[in-house]
């Protein structure tokens, strides 16, 4: 019997595209209208605020002799399945503007842009990496482009490249280092395009514009599958809870769209949690009532869905980390003088009654984390917060108290899973493949129209792909301010999940039959063949965005 590895499969697959994007194109104004924008981004912006949004349509009979472009691409941030294909279509759609145009990939991220460290991405490397996953083709790291010595290093390698364009790929804070670097080119005059691509496997990276982030699709069916898997030894053993962590540090996309795809006893939703302004102890007996009335039917059993960042969205919490945040701004600079084993009586020192007892009634390792252990981006690392231990210390002491009172008889077995690296590097589904393949070739179009300060977007994702619709979107259209390590600063801001929105009304409305019985779902592992509707759909949640079921029928699949 002939074998052959599903990744040589792959390589040859052909990303579907959009119809528009098969032929030569031009950009024309997507609106008259300018975009209202937040005074303050209008004022930090004043050369690429007022820019329109631009469509992607057929290029007209023109006699106008193209020449060579020379564009550098760089990943920035997480690592997210698809980043691979937006090189592979920037590629394509160079190659297919003009043979000699020639792409360069700056090496690990920001950082090699900075130090100048790129590489030619010529055909036989572009070829050896066709819809597989990770970013290692160049590599990616998160640092920050933000001042004006790091804008000139950015010019100084770029003349020195002789380059049209930059694209840089990542998320919110990498596309919001694309929008000021833009600004500064456009300030000095200098010709350099500056085009975003959205990357994040959060889903965070949404707006009005950007339907969805890629690499999203993928990671929620890496994760779908698991849970899946874990959500059928649970209800075959029938003797155990389990607590998934899933990613997603300030927003709650993944673990809302796991809930729709599998069906949970359980799914955390931090900004219902913010919402309501519930506390620790108020997810804890939510939870202890819902183990307990299982137990009463005889299912000491469940799986229970846990987003990375819940611990954020906890009113208190959240209050203890603002005021940390203002405590770490104005006194850091005198930690360094601090005995290592004093720093949390240091800092409890500054806060108000409230935040001290909630700092001090945390765990001293969480309390650590919460107060020192910050991003590059001054962001808590929540990755590394055990929030599924810690729920499932607080439970054993609740249903202790139940079963001393005599109101609990079960028996509670709890395993805990955090699921993250394991999705972000998967090979990307058919549509994440197209989907970023399609990103890539937009971003060529806007700079063939020598666009700057832009993201290349695509939309009509629901539909199939020859009907998407490429756009380029102004990135100021996505600023906002925000405060920074103490400071307002330009950003993109994260898109949290909306409980007023469709994909959380039907979570809403099925959650409570899923608690009290047994409605697991089991995804299966991502589809790479077979019907379209299996292995070319997008997710749940952009299907009920669109007012469609949240799934197909069984007799149109095989139409």
């Amino acid at each position: 019997m002939t074998y052959i590895r599903l990744d040589k499969l792959r390589a040859v697959y052909k990303p579907q595209i959009p119809s528009i994007l098969e032929h030569p194109t031009q950009l024309q104004p997507y609106s008259e209208s300018p975009l209202a924008l937040h005074q303050s981004i209008a004022t930090l912006f004043p050369y690429t605020a007022q820019l329109p949004i631009l469509s992607v349509v057929a290029q007209e009979e023109t006699t106008v002799v193209r020449k060579p472009l020379t564009v550098a691409v760089l990943l920035s941030g997480g690592q997210a399945p698809g980043g691979h294909n937006v090189i592979t279509g920037i590629f394509d759609a160079l190659k297919a503007y003009h043979e000699a145009s020639v792409l360069y990939g700056f090496i690990m991220g920001p950082g090699g842009l900075l130090r100048g460290e790129a590489r030619e991405l010529t055909a036989d490397v572009i070829n050896r990496y066709r819809n597989t996953g990770g970013f290692d083709m160049i590599g990616s790291d998160r640092t920050k482009l933000e001042t004006e010595e790091q804008f000139e290093r950015v010019l100084f390698h770029a003349h020195r490249l002789h380059l049209d364009a930059l694209v840089i790929i990542g998320g919110d804070d990498s596309n919001t280092n694309a929008a000021l670097l833009a600004e500064y080119c456009r300030r000095k005059e200098d010709p350099l395009c500056v085009i975003g691509c959205p990357k994040t496997i959060d889903g965070d990276l949404k707006n009005g514009w950007v339907e969805t982030s890629f690499g999203f699709d993928t990671c929620v069916k890496v994760y779908a599958e698991l849970v899946g898997n874990i959500q059928r030894d649970c209800y075959s053993s029938k003797k155990y809870w389990h607590f998934v962590k899933l990613m997603g540090r300030s927003a709650s996309h993944l673990t809302l769209e796991c809930a729709l795809m599998t069906q949970p006893t359980v799914a955390i939703i931090s900004e219902e949690v913010a919402q309501r302004g519930l506390t620790l102890n108020d997810l804890v007996r939510q939870l202890a009532d819902v183990i307990v009335d299982r137990a009463e039917r005889g299912m000491d059993f469940g799986v229970v869905l846990i987003p990375e960042g819940l611990i954020e969205f906890v009113l208190k919490v959240r209050r203890l980390i603002a005021a940390l945040n203002r405590v770490l701004a104005e006194n850091g600079h005198k930690l360094p003088l601090v005995k290592e084993s004093q720093i949390i009586n240091y800092l409890a020192s500054k806060l108000n009654e409230e935040e001290e007892e909630t700092l001090r009634s945390l765990p001293e390792e969480v309390a650590r984390q919460l107060a020192l252990e910050r991003d590059p981006h001054g962001n808590v690392q929540v990755s590394r917060i055990e929030t599924e231990k810690l729920i499932v210390e607080l439970l054993e002491q609740e249903l202790e108290r139940r079963k001393e009172a005599g109101s609990y008889r079960g028996k509670f077995a709890a395993l805990t899973h955090f699921f993250g690296y394991e999705g972000r590097c998967s090979m990307p589904t058919n549509f994440d493949a197209s989907y970023c393949y399609a990103l890539g070739r937009t971003a060529i179009a806007l700079i063939e129209g020598g666009c700057s300060g832009y993201m290349a977007t695509v939309g009509n994702l629901v539909q199939s792909p020859d009907k998407w619709i490429p756009r380029g979107i102004p990135l100021t259209a996505m600023l906002t301010i925000e405060e920074r390590k103490g400071v307002p600063k330009p950003v993109i801001a994260k898109a949290l999940v909306d409980i007023e929105g469709a994909p959380f009304r039907y979570f809403r409305e099925h959650r409570k039959e899923w608690a009290e019985g047994i409605s697991f779902r089991y995804p299966g592992p991502i589809q790479y063949f077979g019907p379209s509707a299996v292995c070319d759909a997008t997710t749940i949640t952009i299907r009920l965005e669109h007012a469609l079921e949240p799934e197909e029928d069984l007799d149109t699949i095989w139409d």
